[in-house]
């Protein structure tokens, strides 16, 4: 359960510009390190370790940081373009949020800024020749950190925008956002009972997905109002204005002021896009689709959908082996919400694939084999919901193989695979 504030300081810390502009101050303020220890430096020192070098080193980092900056940009550009054509763009966000592209990106440009204040510094005279040591020492320290930062940028290059690598990020950012809710699977609030006493009800004023609720704000709320809030949204639930978003129950029938509705609605973040981190079946819908893609006419890759219906396999298997009874613990006893439900994740995951893939033998098996293995593997979570599916794949694949030995193929592989 995380705080409004919180998760808008965790969205603030992905973006490029946060880090690289950190980056940037820290090589500014290193850069007139020099020029404030100066005096604890002995005077005959600078001869001794021919200080006097630090103005060519600084030259050669300043004109050599700004080529490999602009270098590094345009193929982050290029990266992210490739992204999103062969996989999807809404994976284009984790690759985006890559720590490794943003570390090399910002070492770049506050290494440039670092000479570039030194140098400005040095012809000023500021450093003298005490600081002059200093100086030397810190950037022999900033070129030991350039070479390790470019032999890792180096090698992250052949993986960046790749499908594999795209995938790999999709599936982590996934299963971390099941297994989160599994262990709180009403974000900290308590279930949804089955019938509601009359009540307020709270619209939503925005148009857009459902990215983040402060259940913390709420319960604050609730029991100062001494009421209850039942929620009708989840993360990645899509609103419209005027669309119910909550229902307050408390004593007495005094309309709630527009301080208290602002404050209720300031709780739930509306944006323009679904967001991985509180939505899990954003994450399995982001892995269909690259499914979908691939088995799209245009690129014709059903290896890759395999590749991502095993993914799914062990997303769900985490989903349901996540499961810790002392961190499902209601925190929130005044807010309720919905549960996820496991139709919907099967939907969003399977049904695209068997829509696209039904004329594909390999693909048909796959998803039967996979279905077959969630049954097993947790029959009182995915046992009935893995039969209807089957059943589903079963139907478009009747409509869409033309050879009966592919049909028998089928039939054969589901008889394998009930439980």
């Amino acid at each position: 359960m995380v705080a409004r504030w919180q998760w808008l300081l965790i969205q603030t810390t992905k973006r490029l510009w946060f880090r690289a502009g950190l980056f940037s101050l820290l090589g500014v303020v290193t850069a007139l390190i020099a020029v404030v220890f100066r005096d604890h430096i002995p005077i005959d020192l600078p001869g001794k370790i021919g200080a006097d070098a630090v103005d060519k080193i600084l030259g050669i980092i300043a004109s050599s940081m700004l080529a490999v900056t602009t270098f590094s940009l345009s193929t982050m550009v290029t990266a992210y373009g490739a992204a999103s054509t062969s996989t999807t763009p809404r994976a284009t966000t984790l690759v985006m949020e890559d720590a490794t592209t943003q570390n090399a990106l910002s070492t770049f440009i506050g290494s440039f800024l670092f000479s570039l204040v030194g140098i400005i510094a040095l012809s000023t005279g500021a450093y003298g020749a005490q600081g002059r040591v200093i100086l030397f020492a810190v950037t022999i320290v900033v070129v030991i950190l350039i070479v390790y930062t470019l032999l890792r940028w180096i090698d992250h290059l052949s993986r960046l925008g790749r499908v594999g690598e795209t995938i790999d990020r999709v599936e982590a950012a996934a299963i971390k956002a099941l297994t989160d809710r599994r262990q709180l699977p009403y974000l900290g609030g308590c279930v949804y009972p089955d019938r509601l006493m009359p009540s307020l009800e709270i619209c939503s004023r925005k148009v857009g997905y459902v990215q983040h609720i402060d259940v913390s704000a709420l319960e604050a709320f609730a029991q100062k109002q001494a009421a209850m809030i039942y929620l009708e949204i989840l993360p990645g639930s899509f609103v419209y204005e005027g669309e119910l978003l909550a229902q307050i129950v408390r004593s007495g029938t005094v309309p709630l002021e527009e301080s208290q509705v602002t404050q209720i609605l300031s709780a739930v973040t509306i944006g323009v896009n679904r967001t991985f981190e509180h939505d899990p079946r954003f994450g399995l819908s982001v892995l269909s689709e690259v499914a979908s893609r691939a088995l799209s006419p245009a690129v014709n890759d059903p290896g890759t959908a395999i590749d991502v219906i095993g993914r799914g396999i062990r997303a769900f298997n985490a989903y349901a082996r996540s499961s810790d009874p002392e961190k499902t613990q209601t925190l929130c006893s005044c807010v309720h919400l919905h549960g996820l439900s496991v139709e919907d994740m099967f939907d969003d995951f399977f049904s695209p694939i068997a829509r696209d893939g039904a004329a594909l033998i390999e693909v048909n098996i796959r998803l039967i084999k996979a279905l077959g293995s969630l049954a097993q593997l947790s029959p009182e979570l995915y046992a009935d919901v893995s039969i209807r599916h089957m059943s589903v794949v079963v139907e478009r694949a009747e409509a869409a193989l033309k050879l009966d030995a592919d049909k028998a193929r089928l039939k054969a592989c589901i008889a394998a695979s009930i439980p």
